[in-house]
């Protein structure tokens, strides 16, 4: 997988474009850290592709609010425990 710059991919950006179908991802960077992801993607896997990528980020949501719910040590509480929460949040936002 190739990683490349912002100041990169704006200066050599048709070199980019010309090598993605081959390459299939390139990562984006700034300052060192990855910001992107370019894939390759054509008018018969678009739909597929954009599916994929939104399945894995709500996959990473419910992964993240997991661990943090175990940090917090909330991942034990009670069914009512869960519905006096809700009461009190809607409650709040009726006022």
């Amino acid at each position: 997988m190739r990683f490349i710059s912002v100041r990169d991919l704006r200066s050599k950006s048709a070199e980019v474009w010309k090598d993605l179908p081959t390459e299939r991802e390139v990562v984006v960077t700034s300052n060192g850290r990855p910001v992107a992801i370019l894939s390759a993607v054509n008018e018969s896997n678009l739909e597929e592709s954009l599916s994929a990528i939104r399945q894995a980020r709500a996959t990473e949501a419910v992964t993240s609010l997991q661990r943090r719910s175990v940090e917090r040590g909330k991942d034990a509480i009670t069914m009512g425990e869960i519905d006096a929460e809700i009461k009190a949040i809607r409650q709040r936002r009726e006022r």
